[in-house]
């Protein structure tokens, strides 16, 4: 049974708050209620609609919204509803019924070029993964139904799934003024139906939960640990615009050689390399000055 654990995001209602968790809640649909009687096929909006402050509660992916009535603020409840949705899933309370009927949101994707002139990142308006993915073949897809699909394009060659997108290298063998169009809607036609992105209960997945990222960050030396922390804050939001991602592999104490994993757009890219010595080896090189020599990509 997953180890949930629930946070609070204030978003820009200062009626609605969210409770978001580690894990998926629902198959990537969404349901909204506006009262308890509304709320009849899910177990957990019944149980919060016994709460007097709120007025209407939609659950959708990995969160929990709910829009609270005037005779109360946020900060004086916030925590004690976040600690009893975090109860209710951990002690195997259910979200929602099979017979629940879905709030279909309407979907958009867009894309958008990466320095890869090989990668195209098709960028969508909800999240679809909790954490990152990447398939290089149709074999190392097989606990994602959506990357196995993706595949059966023959001129696909990596597929990289983070948060609210999904970044696409191709073979040379078709343009991407030919492709772009179909690839586009395919996707947005794939997420907008809720099929299951990448299937929840794989043990590729659970080897990511933040859980298992804690503990094996734990786990690491104290310089390691800064190396990680400069990646979190200072790289990856940088990458992750451009379609990819960089994740931290070893650091050696003796010859003081960093190694990353390059993802998605970055793997391959021919910047990549000016990237990682230019910017990413530099800047270790400064704010861990005497402890990194040098950084390599063990993936090119």
């Amino acid at each position: 049974m997953p180890d949930f654990k629930i946070s609070t995001h204030n978003t820009t209602n200062p009626a609605i708050i969210k409770f978001e968790a580690n894990e998926f809640l629902t198959q990537h649909q969404s349901f909204e209620f506006n009262n308890i009687d509304d709320a009849k096929n899910s177990p957990l909006a019944q149980q919060l609609f016994y709460l007097p402050f709120v007025k209407k509660i939609y659950i959708s992916g990995n969160f929990v919204a709910i829009e609270r009535f005037n005779i109360i603020e946020w900060d004086d409840v916030k925590e004690e509803v976040r600690a009893q949705i975090e109860d209710y899933l951990n002690e195997g309370g259910s979200v929602v019924t099979e017979s629940a009927k879905t709030k279909k949101v309407p979907v958009t994707v867009y894309a958008e070029s990466t320095p890869n002139p090989a990668a195209v990142k098709f960028v969508a308006n909800k999240r679809i993964v909790t954490t990152t993915h990447e398939f290089t073949s149709i074999d190392e897809a097989s606990y994602s139904p959506f990357a196995t699909e993706l595949f059966h394009f023959p001129f696909v060659k990596n597929v990289f799934f983070d948060e609210n997108y999904v970044s696409i290298t191709k073979f040379d063998v078709a343009d991407w003024q030919d492709v772009t169009m179909e690839l586009r809607e395919f996707i947005r036609s794939y997420i907008e139906n809720g099929k299951d992105i990448v299937l929840s209960d794989a043990p590729e997945v659970k080897q990511k939960t933040q859980q298992a990222q804690d503990k094996e960050f734990e786990n690491l030396d104290d310089v390691s640990k800064e190396i990680v922390n400069i990646l979190e804050e200072y790289i990856k939001p940088a990458v992750a615009s451009d379609g990819g991602n960089i994740q931290f592999e070893s650091y050696d104490p003796n010859s003081k050689v960093v190694k990353v994993i390059l993802q998605g757009a970055c793997s391959g890219c021919p910047s990549s390399t000016f990237t990682l010595k230019n910017g990413i080896e530099n800047m270790l090189k400064e704010m861990l000055k005497g402890k990194v020599n040098m950084v390599e990509a063990i993936n090119g």
